[in-house]
């Protein structure tokens, strides 16, 4: 049986391919906050799913990844047109 913290690192796993497919389809926009937030909330997400089953190079890249989405996520809600 998986443990929560596989649990929470395969979901991780599975919204970061799905986003990337939408991209890859042109379904979804890079440089929208929806992108962004799905590759911050998938890298927490496998960070979490490390800190159970240590892994120092996967932790850096997810760490990495998490901290691109968040500035990607901020500068895209910073320039969101308003009204």
């Amino acid at each position: 049986m998986a443990h929560v913290a596989d649990i929470f690192g395969i979901l991780g796993v599975i919204g970061i391919i799905i986003a990337y497919f939408l991209l890859s389809i042109d379904r979804m926009q890079a440089n929208h906050w929806s992108y962004s937030l799905i590759n911050f909330i998938g890298a927490l997400f496998i960070v979490w799913s490390l800190l159970d089953e240590w892994n120092l190079s996967a932790f850096l890249m997810e760490a990495a990844w998490a901290v691109i989405s968040l500035y990607g996520l901020v500068k895209s809600l910073i320039k969101r047109p308003t009204a």
